[in-house]
């Protein structure tokens, strides 16, 4: 039987344009689902116009991670084997959403628990130029993370991934921002997670792209990801080094408890 694949939209205000992203989605991916991460635009109502979607709410805007996290425990829930997640900004290709998918269960070898895109990986015809700041930003968490958790990454930060969906419940997320891939990436190497990347086209379209607040200074932004990762990676080491008997003592808790 071929796996369940259910595909995930975090949205935000994305009024303007999360019409036409869905259109293209829905011709890959037969279960689609949109996590409305508190929209105050009219990113509701034009959703509700669209028949064949499942969408979950968010009353008030909780944060990029929240919204994946809302996600990874729909697809939990609801049984799904694999869970894709593509961004509302029409910077992922969705034709490639059905290889994503397929190369979490590869015919020739035991499956993997993250497939992530990899805009570096490789060249493709008619990729952008990325801004220097985020290209800097990303290959400096990248480098960091390789050295610290032994990867080998080139591409931490792309959205566009395939999680095996049974060993996400054992991820603890409480970052709810846009350094929840980070808290991810430091826990599923703690888990034991087999990971891979797959090859995705560079495209950039908003280069202006808000992340709010403070995290809009670069200096500041990449302060605060290394603040997360630091932290998770003391509470790695924490674990770690806790007695059978301690970690038995301590009641388990899920993703979605």
């Amino acid at each position: 039987m071929s796996p369940q694949v259910l595909t995930a939209l975090p949205v935000f205000n994305e009024e303007s344009h999360v019409a036409e992203v869905l259109a293209e989605v829905r011709k890959y991916a037969d279960n689609v689902l949109v996590v409305d991460d508190g929209s105050s635009d009219g990113t509701a109502d034009v959703l509700r116009s669209i028949p064949g979607i499942l969408v979950e709410t968010h009353e008030q805007n909780q944060g990029y991670g929240a919204a994946l996290k809302t996600a990874f425990c729909y697809a939990i829930r609801h049984g799904y084997d694999v869970v894709v997640t593509i961004d509302c900004d029409g910077q992922h290709e969705p034709s490639l959403i059905p290889e994503l998918a397929a190369a979490v269960f590869p015919a020739d070898a035991e499956p993997f628990d993250i497939v992530s895109g990899s805009r570096y990986l490789k060249q493709f015809e008619g990729d952008s130029r990325p801004p220097e700041e985020r290209r800097r930003i990303n290959m400096t968490v990248t480098e960091f993370l390789n050295e610290r958790l032994g990867l080998n990454l080139t591409d931490s930060f792309c959205g566009f991934k395939a999680y095996r969906t049974l060993p996400l419940e054992n991820l603890r997320i409480t970052e709810l921002g846009y350094a929840m891939p980070l808290q991810l990436w430091v826990q599923a190497v703690d888990l034991g997670f087999r990971i891979t990347e797959f090859p995705v086209p560079l495209i950039y379209l908003d280069e202006e792209r808000s992340f709010g607040g403070s995290l809009d200074d670069s200096e500041r932004r990449i302060r605060y990801y290394r603040e997360v990762m630091d932290r998770e990676l003391a509470q790695a080491a924490a674990h770690a080094a806790a007695s059978e008997s301690a970690a038995a003592a301590t009641p388990k808790t899920t993703l979605c408890d």
